[in-house]
Formats: structure tokens, sequence, C-alpha cells
């Protein structure tokens, strides 16, 4: 297959608030903006992990909430009206190593001036007996993408993690299971206050502390987990029809081979009170360098930093 070469003045990887608001403040400043927002990267849909979130309560203008995957149609739609030429790739390698950076998908070569790197982060997985057989057959990662299936309606169904994801995906869950578990470590979470009292005062959950799942049984679906304390040798069956995992997030900084800093977990370094990385003219934004904050409207500012930070070394 031909390669389509183009040229840009800035070449965004990402499809989430992170990248779009990047590529409408850099748009508007003239440059010529190419963005790749993926197809089905990481498992997830361009717009990234906002598109798995229900109702969006916590982003400044939407006083009534609004749904994840909507807002993030709103981020697309305004990047393109400002300019910003989206392409529907999934970015595989690049080549950092001198200007102009390369970046290379099935179909295209970009020559870009500058690079901006907002591939966010993807779930984490669990690994036990049973994990890989129920996958899809009642162990999922997204409770928004599937909870709603009726293999879990009117039926216990359980979230691991402690995070805010957790307590999320947990009362997302209450719209269509019979009870929901909630099965964590240690005996605290790390989630917000807010959403903490939530999930404690809803009827429908039920928190296991101090447990983990060491086993997954069923016939040709879940119906069933092994469940072991976390303090002593005590182990139990839970029955259930759905797990869904809340564990954590993995950066989306593999392709990029090496040719960055990146931290043990994966997350690209920036410098502090910046978006730069450790080569020149490459910025990082939103959760692919950002593993204290996650949310959304930082992903976006972290975006808007990127993008004048380039507008400030292209006209240097």
């Amino acid at each position: 297959m031909t390669s389509i070469q183009d040229t840009a003045d800035v070449c965004i990887i990402g499809s989430g608030p992170a990248a779009h608001t990047a590529g409408i403040y850099a748009s508007r400043a003239n440059l010529k903006v190419i963005l790749f927002e993926g197809f089905m990267a990481n498992d997830i849909a361009p717009g990234g992990q906002l598109t798995t979130t229900t109702e969006v309560e916590n982003f400044p203008g939407f006083h009534e909430g609004i749904m994840g995957e909507e807002l993030c149609d709103r981020f697309r739609n305004q990047d393109e009206k400002m300019g910003t030429t989206i392409i529907t790739e999934t970015v595989n390698h690049v080549d950092l190593s001198k200007e102009p950076f390369k970046i290379f998908t099935d179909c295209h070569t970009i020559l870009a001036k500058t690079v901006i790197v907002a591939t966010g982060a993807s779930a984490k997985k669990m690994t036990f007996t049973g994990s890989d057989t129920f996958w899809n057959k009642g162990i999922s990662a997204c409770a928004v993408c599937d909870g709603a299936a009726p293999i879990f309606r009117n039926k216990p169904i359980a979230v691991v993690g402690g995070g805010d994801s957790a307590m999320e995906e947990a009362l997302f869950l209450t719209k269509y299971a019979s009870k929901v578990y909630i099965i964590h470590r240690g005996n605290s979470f790390r989630a917000s206050k807010v959403m903490q009292n939530r999930v404690l005062k809803h009827p429908k959950i039920e928190v296991l502390w101090n447990r983990k799942i060491i086993g997954a049984y069923g016939e040709k679906n879940l119906t069933s987990v092994k469940i072991a304390s976390t303090l002593n040798l005590t182990e139990y069956d839970l029955e259930i029809n759905g797990l869904f995992y809340a564990i954590g997030h993995t950066p989306a900084s593999h392709f990029l081979e090496g040719q960055l800093k990146i931290d043990e977990q994966g997350y690209i370094i920036t410098k502090p009170n910046s978006t730069e990385t450790s080569i020149l003219g490459v910025f990082a934004a939103g959760d692919v360098q950002d593993k204290k904050w996650r949310q959304a409207i930082t992903a976006a500012a972290s975006g808007c930093m990127a993008a004048i930070e380039v507008e400030h070394y292209i006209y240097k």
C-alpha cells in the first residue's frame, strides 16, 4: 500500500480532551494541524476513556451534566471546525530522532515540525484462574460498555477497585444489577469523599473489604468467583454474573519505542510546569503524562498548555 505523505506544523496523536483542546488552540493560532484519532487504538474508540463514562457532571459549562461520548463528539466537532485535519488511523511508529519528525500509520506518513502526544491510558486487567476463559463472557473492564447487557440485568455483579473509577462504575451498575459488590484489597478507598459517600449509602452496594479474587467459574458465562481474604487463609465462593475491573490504567506510550523518557509505569516525563518532553519540539499532554489527576478538565488544560508551547516553539 502506498503511503500518503503530508507535512504539518504540529501532528497531534490522540483523540481525547487533551488532543482536541490542543488541536483547537493550535488551529486558531494559524498552524497547520493534523490529528490522528486512532481506530480502536488500545481497544478504545476515538475519544478515549471519556467515551466509557456515563454522565459527566464536573466539566464546566454543563450544569445539567452531559454524557461522556457526547462531550467527546463536541470536542471533535469544535476541533474540526477550527481547521484541524482529523484522520481516523492509528499511529504505529514515530521517528523523533530529528526534525522534521516522522509519524507513520498504515496509510500516512506525516513530516511535522512538532508533535503532541496525547494518547491517554487504558484500563488494566487482572490475571487469575478463569480470567481469560470468561473475558467478554461476564468479565469486562468497561461497565458503561457492557453493564446493560441482558446477562447482567437483575443479577448480582461485582467491581474490583477502590478509586473514583470503581465508585462510578459501581453506581452505574446499580441501574441494572440486583446487587453490586465492590471487592477491595484494603480497608479504605482512595476515591474522593463525595464518591465514597454515594457508594456507602447506596442500598444496592455492598463493600467486601480486605478481599481479592483468585478464580472465576461458570459454564458458558461467569456464574461465580472465588474470594480470598488478604488477612488470612479464608476463601469462599461468591455468586455473580458479572465482574468489572476498575484497578487503574496503563499509559499508551508503547508505540514510542523508548524514544522519549518515561517513568517506571510508562508515563511520559515532562518538565516541571510544562508539557515539554525529553526531546525538543515534542510535547505530551493528558493522561499519558498525568498519573495523579486524570480528569477530563486537567487533560484539556494540559492540551491547551501543549498547543501554546508549540506555538511559541514554532514562532520563536
